[in-house]
């Protein structure tokens, strides 16, 4: 114990983290040096499982009538949760669970008597486990610590040894967490409760700098009394060494029995101190391997839950994402937040399954992963990366540790890398049943620790996911363009009947879609908003000839038969059963005839009652029919057709629709409209005729 204590005589207790970065490194040593770490976000995890159940412990030994369902729901904390051992709760869970807990108790001290009790003798919290490693007050706060960074990110300890019987712990709040007092209280008495486990008298207790006082760190004193049993060992020790000390000069003076019996007693007494020697040397080294036992396996805890958070996390993250691109990109941010890997890439094969192309990548520089996506990997070139085509054909995994090589690779295997250096990488085949759809490659720059099999485990877990998720996008991907192209054949249908209208629906769908990006609309909006532009005259296929192409003036019925159109449209598109966001398509079709003021047809729908879909359509169908050539008109320049549409705003078009317009114009034509067909002027008098 002592050898320990002068080893510690100023140890700084560091952090550790299991597979997660960005939690900054402690201060250098020095009793006056403050730790800096990153801002972290207020929702961030910051105590673990094992301190609510030990508070949860302390309550039903202590208050067994409280309820301790209505506690855990106010704090939003799952009972299954508290007793798994790898989740973590956040400050805010930690505040509720307290503000509940001194409610329900009516005790305002509840967090220092908890504190004592996770310590003391009694207690089945998580500090027993280690008690026997502890061996003394200044080893046990030495392992206190290294206890703190398993279940405690919020704060970092230094404990200074200041005499053989008194101490200085020092606890610094990471940089952008406010812990409460309470939490200063409980670990009070925590420190408090280590001495009463060993049976030390505690002298002297002080409390002289704390945070929530305006000081930087939380420092606490404490000064104790050795125990008599301690004392008489020492003396029980010292007179072995002083009787075999005056056995050796007191042989001349003493007769051979007396001497006998004298020498058998010292002899006896320093065996004893030998024996008792070894004996304590030998519990110190099955205490040590103990606390590794007790310490690989929270590793392993810790390990096993980011693990499964990982594979839960990617899970989510792909399943959400539509394109292969968003795939990759989502499991690389995965990897690169929950795994220690220095970099990491996924590889997928071309549709000619000739060669292999970067998808996504982390860990590497923006122009290493620019001149990655300008090359490709054949598959048949012997003087590709050999690890590369290896892994695709034979769909096997292949490991190179940095204890050893396990599968021979050589330096031009890893020439695509900025150096040759990795020390160690895993490349794993993306499957999808029996096809190889790509590679999965991470790899450590400097050594590190020894890839083991559930390092392999665990990537091949996540390539398959990739997999599915990737044929899925595929299939997705298919399928959506099959969709586009039955539309595509549907609008031309319409152009079909009049060659002079031909384009009018791409026109109108590609103005929509400009103006939809200016308002800052999201993609599914411009999706639906871009099938339903192109069909938005569908209905056109009920009226007949004579009327759709009379180049005159149109009677009173004819005007009503063409104002049909966008009734028709409706009706015929609720018949191919549009689900989803697709559900708005036949609404927005059937009311791109009506007009802000409410003046339009075929329902006199009025300002925000029209369907925002159909308020655009409104401005880009006019505009387009505004600038191409009519069988009853010739087109306008588009500068004065842009007048005639900012003239309308308010009456007939949302004037938030006709900014929005104007910006895209501007941005696309020009100040003068630049490109713009040139005929003469004509009358707008059919502008909102729905001609």
């Amino acid at each position: 114990m002592r050898i320990l204590a002068a080893e510690t005589e100023d140890f700084f207790l560091p952090r550790r983290t299991f597979f997660r970065k960005g939690r900054g490194s402690p201060s250098p040593r020095g009793p006056e040096r403050v730790a800096v770490f990153q801002t972290v976000s207020p929702d961030e995890p910051l105590y673990n499982s094992r301190i609510l159940n030990t508070y949860l412990e302390f309550t039903r030994a202590t208050y067994p009538e409280l309820p301790l369902g209505e506690l855990l729901a106010y704090a939003g904390v799952e009972p299954y949760q508290v007793k798994d051992e790898g989740q973590w709760f956040t400050q805010d869970q930690h505040d509720r669970f307290h503000e509940k807990l001194v409610q329900l108790t009516g005790n305002p001290s509840v967090a220092r008597e908890a504190g004592r009790y996770a310590a003391a003798s009694r207690g089945t919290g998580f500090f027993q486990s280690y008690a026997l490693s502890w061996m003394g007050p200044t080893a046990a706060f030495a392992v206190l610590g290294r206890l703190a960074s398993r279940f405690t990110r919020s704060a970092d300890y230094r404990c200074r040894r200041l005499s053989a019987h008194s101490l200085e712990v020092v606890v610094t709040p990471r940089e952008g967490i406010r812990e409460k007092p309470y939490q200063c209280e409980n670990r009070l008495g925590m420190f408090q409760a280590v001495f009463d486990f060993f049976q030390y008298r505690l002298l002297r207790s002080e409390h002289p700098e704390c945070v929530f006082n305006g000081g930087r760190v939380c420092r606490y004193l404490f000064t104790w009394e050795t125990p008599p049993s301690v004392f008489w060992k020492r003396i029980r020790n010292a007179l072995a060494l002083l009787l075999v000390f005056f056995g050796i000069l007191l042989v001349p003076y003493f007769p051979w029995d007396t001497l006998i019996l004298f020498s058998a007693l010292s002899l006896w007494s320093l065996l004893s101190a030998l024996i008792h020697a070894f004996e304590k040397k030998e519990l110190s080294e099955k205490i040590k391997r103990l606390r590794r036992a007790v310490e690989e396996q929270i590793d392993h805890i810790e390990i096993n839950y980011h693990n499964a958070g990982l594979v839960h996390e990617i899970g989510w993250a792909i399943n959400k994402n539509l394109k292969v691109d968003g795939i990759s990109a989502e499991v690389m941010h995965s990897l690169q937040k929950h795994l220690d890997y220095d970099r990491g890439l996924i590889l997928l094969v071309d549709n000619e399954k000739k060669g292999l192309h970067l998808s996504a990548a982390y860990g590497l520089t923006d122009e290493e992963t620019a001149l990655l996506r300008q090359r490709a990997f054949p598959l048949d070139d012997p003087f590709s990366p050999w690890i590369f085509r290896q892994c695709y054909k034979e769909q096997k995994p292949i490991v190179r540790d940095a204890q050893g090589t396990r599968t021979p690779v050589t330096g031009q295997d890893l020439a695509f890398l900025p150096t040759v250096a990795s020390r160690s990488f895993i490349c794993c085949p993306i499957l999808f049943e029996k096809e190889t759809l790509g590679i999965l490659v991470v790899d450590h720059l400097k050594k590190k620790r020894p890839l083991t099999q559930t390092d392999v485990s665990l990537l091949s877990g996540i390539a398959h996911q990739i997999g599915i998720s990737i044929n899925n996008a595929r299939l997705k991907e298919l399928q959506k363009d099959q969709f586009h192209s039955i539309l595509r054949v549907l609008a031309a249908s319409i152009d079909a009947r009049d060659p002079l209208t031909a384009g009018h629906s791409e026109k109108v769908t590609e103005y929509s879609l400009g103006i939809a990006r200016e308002m800052g609309l999201d993609e599914i909006f411009c999706e639906v908003l871009g099938i339903a532009a192109l069909l938005h005259d569908y209905g056109k296929l009920g009226i007949q000839d004579h009327i759709l192409k009379k180049p005159g003036q149109l009677t009173p019925e004819e005007s009503r038969e063409i104002h049909s159109h966008a009734i028709k449209s409706k009706r015929i598109l609720e018949q191919m059963n549009f689900t989803g966001e697709f559900a708005e398509i036949p609404s927005w079709t059937g009311a791109h005839h009506e007009k802000y003021d409410g003046s339009g047809y075929p329902e006199g729908l009025k300002g925000e009652a029209i369907p925002l879909g159909a308020r655009i359509i409104a401005v880009a169908d006019v505009f387009e029919a505004l600038t191409a050539q009519r069988h009853y008109r010739n087109p306008m320049p588009m500068e004065e057709a842009l007048k005639i549409i900012k003239e309308g705003s308010g009456k007939d078009f949302d004037p938030r629709v006709v900014e929005a317009f104007e910006r895209y114009f501007r941005k696309t034509f020009g100040r003068k409209g630049h490109g713009a067909p040139v005929y003469k002027t004509v009358s707008p008098r059919d502008l909102i005729q729905g001609r």
